[in-house]
């Protein structure tokens, strides 16, 4: 399926807008890292078109002390895909997450 053509005013509004969801995404990760909202607080905002197309292990690796090696052991361990968003996890993947990162 060949992508819409778009105006050159379509085309701008369309950049403007997920510039707006990178630095909203962004500025979630920074106030996750220093503490001001947990992992809980996050996943249970799942109405929030901003937090649900977050990928789960980018989520995680904005936690202190988690890096790209823990955040895909605490999947792997959850049952968690690699590539899943915050949208398409199940409350079982939920609870498992959460359990895991209070430790």
């Amino acid at each position: 399926m060949p992508l819409p053509k778009l105006t050159e005013e379509q085309r701008q509004e369309a950049l403007k807008k997920a510039a707006e969801a990178r630095q909203k995404r962004a500025d979630l990760r920074k106030r996750l890292k220093s503490g001001e909202v947990s992992i809980k607080d996050i996943i249970s905002k799942t109405d929030d078109p901003i937090i649900s197309r977050m990928k789960v292990s980018s989520l995680l690796e904005s936690l202190p002390g988690v890096g790209k090696a823990r955040a895909q052991k605490i999947m792997q361990d959850a049952g968690i895909s690699p590539t899943r968003r915050v949208q398409g996890l199940g409350s079982k993947q939920r609870e498992a997450l959460i359990s895991s990162v209070s430790k």
